[in-house]
């Protein structure tokens, strides 16, 4: 398994972190960036990381953190065949893979601690999609993603 990290300044001692924790399990990680704590901008790396899970396609997940997770949960979310989630509790990352097939994680370097980030991330991977009325929803979900409302 594969896991895409990425992050803007606020979010990358976290992201750093997070890596680490990953590898120690084994986890392949690939760091889409910013490399360092200097001033970036979420949408540009939220957006290379739903890039690259969406063309990866089934299986493929990343974790995207900024200052509070918002901004890069707006941006993957923009992207079709992400389905991104900002949690803040392990119950939360628990509910988004279980119900939603979650395949980015938001988190917010401002929000959670580090441990709590490691509990949130370890819950988020061991999680399995339940299935059944929940990809009823999610195919619902496809069929409307870039509908025009007007």
């Amino acid at each position: 398994m594969t896991i895409y990290l990425a992050s803007d300044h606020a979010g990358f001692e976290l992201k750093q972190t997070l890596a680490q924790c990953l590898r120690e399990r084994g986890i392949v990680v690939e760091d889409l960036g910013t490399h360092s704590s200097e001033r970036a901008d979420w949408a540009d790396y939220g957006y290379r990381l739903a890039c690259r899970v969406a063309s990866d396609g089934a299986g493929a997940r990343g974790i995207a953190v900024c200052g509070s997770g918002i901004g890069m949960s707006i941006v993957t979310n923009k992207v079709a065949g992400v389905r991104a989630a900002l949690c803040v509790t392990p119950y939360m990352a628990e509910m988004s893979r279980r119900h939603n097939d979650a395949n980015v994680l938001c988190l917010g370097a401002r929000i959670v601690t580090p441990d709590q980030a490691r509990e949130i991330v370890e819950t988020w991977l061991k999680t399995p999609f339940e299935g059944g009325r929940h990809a009823d929803r999610l195919a619902t979900l496809e069929r409307l993603t870039g509908k025009d409302c007007r």
